[in-house]
């Protein structure tokens, strides 16, 4: 007998596994991977012990055009082959009435998901945390190479004026979702609206590529230490200005004696605080070097990368809220992450104003 789970219909699932994934043989237990705060995400393991992956959208109402599992698909299945490291793609289900709502599987990539300090602490030895660090930035520099049209996502956006139009998207959703007034973030909206960079170029932008949305793995891609095995969490993407993967990276790329900032789990640190990783300003130079662009405005895209995770931190306590996450949360931790975000955003844009 398979297994249930909040958001699997076992019974409908296992019949469209055999029709359209037979390599994977029923019956199935599904059980929630726990981490993500978004799309759902399951481990599906068969009756010989396969193991794949099934993804899709929160339980109850979204956003519209939130959490598109086509879409999705459609981005991860483009990267295959491509310098990026995905998981290889399965399956997809337009078909609501199967689970209802629509999800795509992938295979399950083996590795180790580096989400706190401590983590990194037990897993990576300090001389090999250097050379995945370098392994980040360079995978994100192959990704802003890809050609998006040769890889048949070229439609997957607008390329001009992304951050103008990330502006207008995640302070629409903040209006929507929000759960009280927060100054700082309409102040720093307000600022960042007012002080648009050029944006030079467009790439595939990943939207949320941090080194807790990777697998890592020692020998990954024949490598002799720890690499990138595969980037996740691709729901965010679109195509747009590159350097706005570049700010949300060194934003979430911690340094030995930051601060901690609060996180869903408390006051917390990534795990790059742990010693022997490179630094925010290595990681910049690097990416100059593999990408050839400037980034010499970076300050403006981290604050914007601060309000922006700000509005899609509020976006997820409010599903936490509403109920329709599968599971439960400590929401006054969702509410100290948002003031915390929001603050910084502020914080680096009053930097930005005294020059």
């Amino acid at each position: 007998m398979a297994e249930a789970a909040a958001g699997i219909n076992a019974e409908r699932l296992e019949e469209w596994f055999r029709a359209h994934i037979p390599e994977i043989e029923p019956p199935l237990s599904f059980e929630i991977i726990p981490g993500g705060h978004s799309n759902l995400t399951y481990r599906v393991t068969d009756s010989r012990g396969r193991r794949s992956v099934l993804r899709r959208p929160p339980l109850g109402a979204v956003l519209a055009t939130a959490h598109d599992m086509a879409r999705e698909h459609r981005i991860v299945s483009a990267l295959a082959g491509s310098a990026v490291p995905v998981p290889p793609i399965l399956g997809l289900c337009r078909d609501e009435s199967v689970n209802g709502a629509p999800f795509y599987v992938m295979d399950f990539v083996e590795g180790a998901v580096l989400d706190e300090t401590a983590t990194a602490e037990r897993l990576l030895p300090q001389p090999q945390r250097a050379g995945l660090g370098f392994d980040v930035i360079e995978v994100l520099a192959k990704l802003h190479a890809v050609d998006a049209d040769a890889a048949g996502v070229g439609d997957l956006g607008r390329r001009g004026d992304y951050l103008k139009r990330q502006l207008k998207r995640w302070h629409t959703q903040w209006e929507n979702s929000k759960t009280r007034e927060l100054p700082a973030m309409e102040e720093s909206y307000a600022v960042l609206q007012a002080n648009l960079p050029e944006q030079i170029g467009f790439s595939i932008v990943h939207g949320d590529y941090r080194i807790g949305n990777m697998l890592v793995a020692e020998g990954a891609r024949g490598a002799a230490g720890w690499r990138i095995a595969a980037v996740l969490d691709w729901e965010l993407c679109t195509l747009g200005d590159p350097l706005a993967d570049l700010g949300y990276l060194l934003n979430n790329w911690a340094e030995p004696g930051d601060p901690p900032l609060p996180t869903a789990r408390g006051a917390a640190m990534t795990p790059t605080s742990a010693p022997g990783f490179p630094s925010r300003a290595e990681l910049l130079e690097r990416y100059e070097a593999q990408s050839g662009r400037n980034a010499s405005h970076i300050d403006y895209y981290r604050a914007f990368q601060y309000w922006r995770s700000a509005a899609i931190i509020e976006g997820v306590l409010s599903r936490y809220l509403k109920g329709v996450m599968g599971r439960q949360a400590d929401t006054d931790l969702f509410r100290a992450q948002v003031d915390g975000l929001a603050e910084a955003a502020l914080l680096r844009i009053r930097e930005l104003q005294a020059g």
